[in-house]
């Protein structure tokens, strides 16, 4: 009983203009009633597909030097979902469709491998250019959407051009992603990196990811409400570059996200480090992150974010908000625009947030001036607002630990500036800081009101 099944056996054609998803689904369907096995992609050629539907218990490999594109015609995208429309950046009670290009329901043992290429298509569905972002249709393919799925392993593809998210997993449990490299269009919005929906014990290790949009992202989407918790995740050794967040814990959330590690990775040239984003009535609690060096800079407002190292937020995005709870910095080392910033829309909603051992160089280097926070996404007014910057920015929190951290100002100073710490209505104790206010003299190191 055969355990390989080539594609080119069931009719693919490898042209990169013909549609061979017929080909590869039989390929897979031959493949899972045989009782599992691997489906291989050979190297050498384009094969261009449609919608692929993956099984249990089956393999696809894309071997070295081989392409699996994304078909540009939305018409070869037969697997089709809804998805929450979004407009100015809020969730409107329309729903649009979506598509995607390699997707699996409920399957088990599955997997993505290989040295390949899969392309996701994305510049087939540009529709204008202005200039610092791409206006993009609705309707467009995830790359990869795996939908309650157990023993998923996604391991050492190069994924680009991502019309949509590049990998979207939701509702799965028991994740591999292991060495994966992700290259998608700098102007392209919403082409995220890897999207962690509702998923339990997920490891994620030795990426390399450079996307436009969020370079991976916890949520627990509104589309799959009873879809459970986001829960037991590790994220190791990824090098991550994005024009909004580089790695973010939030935004669209109905369910709690807890239990989550992230170490020894390096973020460069991204508009946010490391964010905390809650904006909808649940809880994030017990996240770390560790060992992290982190490079932001600002980017154009079309992009949320603005240099933020380190970012923690609950501000209602909706009607209402919930809690933020024990989220730990440790040994941090950050080159930015701008200061970190944590602020909750009122007291009682973040608590327990220890930043130990962070230092922050903060250096004007572009051409977009700085003095202004971005508080994206929020419902009420003062989205982005105008504000000096400090090192760092507390405001509406609850027993926040400053240990052994430090500020330094490099470069030529500006006049947006500010001190080394503000706090505002917030509970911090700053114990062994090292710094000073950008202008000594003129303005406190630290100022609390």
């Amino acid at each position: 009983m055969p355990t390989f099944f080539d594609i080119r056996d069931h009719g693919a054609v490898g042209d990169g203009v013909s549609n061979d998803a017929k080909a590869i689904q039989a390929a897979i369907d031959e493949c899972t009633t045989r009782g599992g096995g691997t489906v291989v992609v050979p190297a050498g050629a384009v094969y261009l597909a449609g919608s692929i539907v993956l099984r249990s218990n089956v393999e696809l490999h894309v071997e070295r030097g081989a392409t699996l594109q994304c078909s540009g015609d939305w018409t070869d995208i037969t697997e089709r979902s809804t998805v929450s429309a979004l407009s100015g950046g809020v969730i409107t009670p329309e729903t649009v469709e979506s598509g995607q290009f390699i997707t699996a329901h409920g399957a088990e043992n599955v997997a993505i491998t290989g040295a390949g290429t899969i392309d996701g298509g994305g510049r087939h569905y540009v529709l204008e250019n202005l200039g610092p972002i791409y206006r993009m249709p609705n309707a467009r393919p995830f790359t990869v959407f795996l939908i309650g799925c157990t023993d998923v392993t996604i391991t050492d593809t190069l994924f680009r051009d991502a019309a949509l998210w590049t990998v979207r997993l939701t509702g799965c449990e028991s994740v591999l992603i292991r060495g994966i490299r992700i290259r998608n269009d700098m102007l392209l919005p919403n082409a995220d990196g890897i999207d962690l929906d509702h998923c339990r014990r997920v490891r994620v290790s030795d990426c390399d990811i450079r996307c436009p949009d969020d370079a991976i992202s916890l949520k627990t989407c509104e589309e799959f409400p009873d879809a459970g918790p986001c829960e037991d995740i590790t994220v190791t050794n990824c090098v991550l570059e994005s024009r909004s967040s580089a790695l973010v814990i939030g935004v669209d959330v109905v369910q709690p996200i807890r239990n989550v590690v992230v170490s020894n990775c390096v973020i460069r040239d991204s508009h946010r480090g490391l964010s905390v984003n809650l904006g909808q009535k649940t809880q994030f609690e017990n996240i770390l992150f560790t060992g992290i060096v982190v490079e932001t800079r600002i980017d154009d407002d079309a992009w949320w974010g603005r240099g933020e190292p380190i970012y923690v937020s609950a501000m209602p995005w909706h009607d209402e908000v919930g809690t933020v709870r024990n989220v730990r910095f440790v040994n941090i080392l950050a080159r930015s625009e701008n200061g970190a910033y944590v602020e909750g829309f009122e007291r009682g909603l973040i608590e327990g947030i220890l930043l130990d051992n962070v230092r922050i160089e903060l250096e004007h280097r572009g051409e977009l001036a700085g003095g202004r926070y971005d508080r994206r996404p929020y419902s009420g007014a003062g989205e982005i607002v105008d504000h000096p910057t400090a090192g760092f920015y507390v405001k509406n929190a609850d027993d926040v630990t400053l240990r052994n951290c430090e500020v330094v100002w490099a470069g030529e100073s500006q006049p947006w500036h500010g001190p080394a710490v503000e706090t505002v209505n917030a509970g911090v104790v700053v114990e062994g800081f090292r710094g000073d206010s950008a202008r000594p003299g003129e303005i406190p190191a630290m100022v609390r009101s």
